[in-house]
């Protein structure tokens, strides 16, 4: 009777509520790095730098699989209860690892690497040779020099709806972008999620060996690729036409080779009374 109850518990809030916090605190590190590496960057040296940056951020996910995968070895009470009176190993569909144990290495870390946030200046000072080069840094000087000339009447805040439709969505090229960046993420994340549980179920492997393997094998390549990615793009100096070429040319690319995926697998376990009969 006790088994035939629903779950009481409510701990999902709490982790809900904490990645969402999370994810408001690093949000900002990206678009405001970019901005910042493009405004006081040689302007032959941005892609690089911004290719750089996005394959320290595809480290991150990769050691946390490896953090993952180490957590998954250890059991949910550890600390708790003692080891040596588990019945139970990591390859048993009973087993639940301490997966609340990586929450907290990381969150420590990401407070340790926040305090140097603390400490930079309010402001920094341009060079003057990137001012030259930065059409960034003319279209500013001219709206600038725009506002200066309007009264304070005619100065009214815009609303975010006109902004969107006008400045962000009513751009062809940054929405175009946008739909390319949602299908990549989307089928990428798709890929990352259920993999580790595909490798479970049709390869016997346990839930600490799948993060392992997940960890090793898919992320470092994406970040080789990103980084190649912008060394290409520095040394032939590509405009926003030959980016656009280059970018869809590698993801035809992308396209053909993950299409062998449809002609990689393995049968289905034989289950007596669903694959097989019982005799």
């Amino acid at each position: 009777a006790g088994c035939e109850k629903e779950p009481a518990s409510y701990m999902w809030i709490y982790i809900l509520l904490g990645n969402m916090l999370r994810g408001i605190g690093e949000t900002p590190i990206t678009p405001l790095g970019i901005s910042y590496l493009d405004d006081f960057a040689k302007e032959e040296n941005v892609p690089v730098y911004v290719a750089c940056l996005h394959t320290v951020a595809m480290m991150g996910p990769m050691f946390g699989f490896l953090l993952g995968s180490l957590c998954a070895k250890l059991y949910v009470d550890v600390g708790f209860v003692d080891p040596g009176s588990i019945t139970i190993t990591p390859q048993d569909s009973r087993w639940v690892g301490a997966w609340w144990l990586g929450f907290l290495i990381g969150g420590a870390t990401n407070f340790l690497c926040a305090i140097p946030f603390c400490f930079l200046p309010k402001s920094l000072k341009k060079p003057e040779e990137a001012n030259k080069d930065k059409t960034s840094h003319g279209l500013l000087e001219n709206t600038g020099a725009t506002r200066n000339k309007l009264s304070p009447e005619k100065t009214k805040p815009r609303k975010w709806s006109v902004m969107l439709k006008g400045k962000l969505l009513g751009n062809r090229m940054y929405f175009t972008f946008l739909c390319c960046s949602l299908l990549q993420f989307s089928s990428f994340i798709g890929f990352v999620t259920y993999k580790p549980k595909y490798m479970e179920q049709q390869y016997g492997q346990s839930t600490s060996k799948s993060n392992f393997l997940i960890g090793v094998t898919s992320l470092p390549p994406v970040g080789l690729g990103i980084f190649l990615g912008g060394l290409i793009m520095k040394k032939y100096k590509m405009s926003i036409i030959g980016a656009a070429k280059f970018s869809l040319i590698m993801s035809l690319l992308s396209y053909a080779v993950s299409l062998l995926h449809f002609f990689v697998g393995c049968d289905n376990h034989t289950v007596a009374g669903m694959t097989v009969s019982y005799e």
